[in-house]
């Protein structure tokens, strides 16, 4: 697995974007980004380990929540400058609580909906 960073043309600041889709309901959950040593480490733990452009640093996803991705499949797309993983999803994806962080859907009418609810509080899981 570790040819596969080799593949990856990582952008100017050393990330590449990461799409992360349940592996049983084909959700998209979520856009993250990637160093090498995020990948290195995905790779390597069947875990996935984002880089946290916000907090400068490796975060394995769901080390707050224990809300953790584990890893079935990866794909890179056809000039190697994104990432697809096919996951198992324990929880929810999202830190509010929903399964996906697309669960906003916006209608014709210009407004926002909410679908599904949030599978925990995050209140109660990210106190400070």
């Amino acid at each position: 697995m570790r040819e596969l960073v080799s593949y990856i043309k990582f952008d100017d600041k050393g990330l590449v974007p990461a799409i992360i889709q349940d592996d049983k309901s084909g959700a998209v959950l979520t856009l993250c980004y990637m160093n090498k040593d995020a990948l290195e480490k995905t790779l390597e733990t069947g875990l996935v380990y984002v880089f946290r452009r916000s907090k400068g640093r490796l975060m394995m996803k769901g080390e707050t929540s224990g809300c953790t991705q584990r890893v079935k499949s990866v794909y890179i797309d056809c000039e190697g400058n994104s990432i697809l993983f096919k996951i198992v999803q324990k929880k929810a994806a999202c830190h509010t609580g929903y399964f996906t962080c697309y669960f906003r859907k916006l209608g014709k009418d210009g407004k926002l909906t909410y679908e599904g609810k949030p599978l925990f509080d995050p209140k109660e899981v990210y106190k400070k």
